[in-house]
């Protein structure tokens, strides 16, 4: 299986960069439901997945 590529997403830099963007806010909007953003989390350590979703607001996260 392919390895994902959501840690240096361009869509995610754009988010980061200016989080009103149209491309920023599609990307905020696609991580509720993209399998390859859950897997990304998943395969992160605890410390560094509570950091972003904290920076990124994402509740679901936030819980485990």
């Amino acid at each position: 299986m392919a390895e994902n590529n959501c840690g240096n997403c361009a869509f995610r830099a754009k988010y980061d960069n200016n989080p009103k963007s149209l491309l920023g806010r599609l990307w905020r909007w696609h991580v509720n439901f993209c399998p390859g953003w859950k897997s990304y989390m998943n395969s992160v350590s605890d410390e560094e997945r509570t950091s972003l979703a904290q920076k990124y607001q994402l509740k679901k996260y936030l819980s485990e």
